[in-house]
């Protein structure tokens, strides 16, 4: 069970609409089916899935070095990452996920503070 501020995050990151994230500054919970000021430009559904990603590695960066028992595949789950990039083919959790952290000497590597991803 993820904790409250991982749930919450989670919420956030999946309730907001990354199709169109590199070309503007939305506020949170952005959707271009209601928005009266979108643009034209956006980004196909898998480079869309890899802004949304990147915002989802970034936070469990954070997550994951405040609380070391937070299920990255569960996180990655709720924030909506579409399950081709949180499992494998035969169902089984990816590696990709867990890869994307920082990691130092094997450990999740302090916010800010460079380190390698294996």
């Amino acid at each position: 069970m993820l904790s409250r501020i991982a749930t919450a995050f989670a919420a956030e990151i999946s309730n907001h609409d990354w199709s169109d994230a590199p070309y503007r500054l939305d506020r949170a919970g952005h959707h271009r089916e209601v928005d009266s000021n979108r643009g034209p430009k956006v980004l196909d559904p898998t480079q869309t899935a890899c802004v949304q990603g990147n915002v989802v590695f970034v936070t469990a960066q954070v997550l994951k070095y405040l609380d070391p028992n937070l299920d990255l595949h569960e996180f990655a789950e709720a924030c909506g990452l579409p399950r081709t990039m949180t499992h494998n083919r035969d169902g089984r959790p990816s590696g990709g996920i867990t890869a994307g952290l920082r990691r130092i000497d094997g450990v999740v590597a302090a916010p800010g503070v460079r380190g390698t991803r294996a």
